[in-house]
């Protein structure tokens, strides 16, 4: 009833809690955005994921998807917990875009009343005994079984060109969490720094196996300080801006 006086709709309409893509379109582009690097700024998201995202299904007429942006807003600026399920072992939280892109966390502050963040909980139904975890939990696992386990990196690594893409790629994703839910410890990104380039051999591993993956790593890194989202000190970012020029050169033939 609020929100149909509200909005000045009818009950029903107001009712409306099925939002999605128009028909024939997929994701909030999210993804697509913090993979190109082309944002401005978290607002920038926010409002494409809304736009993207903002249409109803209505039982009255099947089958059609209807805009329906305010409906969205403020169905959205009520919401006290956001829910995700992982239902593969083989697909976590990095290793697609898929997961940060229909994270709705920071849209539902921007949008609620009091300014608070909502709770943000995943469903961990890879296997029979399945947990619920929080966000920011989930993503610490994430990165302890996958960017930061040896393991993991070296078996990428073995695997030459595309593994170091992969590595590269799951840095990014990580990155993505940071924009659309403010979940990523600093540690996350201090930890990878230490590993990926703090460590000669490594950085000389990247290089060789696919400079242009090691390049877009460095620019992840420095954009994640630049963003805000990883602190860090004036000598890893001078290392990174070094690293970055040297890079450069290397796949213009410059060196």
């Amino acid at each position: 009833m609020e929100q149909a006086e509200e909005l000045g709709i009818s009950m029903r309409d107001a009712a409306t809690r099925v939002f999605s893509n128009a028909a024939g379109s997929y994701s909030a582009n999210v993804g697509l955005a913090i993979e190109n690097g082309g944002w401005e700024g978290e607002q920038q998201l926010q409002e494409q994921f809304i736009s993207r995202k903002g249409y109803a299904f209505n039982a009255d007429k099947p089958g059609m998807m209807e805009q329906a942006g305010e409906v969205f807003r403020s169905s959205l600026s009520r919401v006290d917990c956001t829910f995700q399920n992982l239902d593969s072992s083989e697909i976590s939280l990095t290793d697609v875009s898929h997961y940060f892109d229909s994270d709705p966390t920071k849209v539902v502050a921007g949008l609620r009343t009091d300014g608070k963040k909502p709770m943000s909980m995943i469903a961990d139904t890879t296997t029979a005994n399945a947990q619920v975890r929080s966000l920011s939990e989930t993503v610490r696992l994430d990165a302890r079984t996958k960017l930061l386990n040896p393991k993991f990196y070296e078996g990428m690594l073995s695997t030459g060109y595309e593994g170091a893409r992969e590595i590269t790629k799951r840095l990014r994703n990580t990155m993505g969490w940071s924009a659309t839910a403010g979940e990523v410890d600093n540690f996350i990104y201090e930890d990878a720094n230490s590993v990926f380039i703090e460590d000669e051999d490594m950085r000389k591993r990247l290089l060789e196996t696919n400079p242009n993956a090691f390049r877009d790593m460095i620019t992840t890194f420095l954009e994640a300080n630049g963003r805000g989202y990883w602190e860090t000190s004036e000598e890893n970012l001078d290392r990174l801006r070094e690293l970055y020029q040297d890079v450069e050169d290397r796949i213009e033939g410059v060196m």
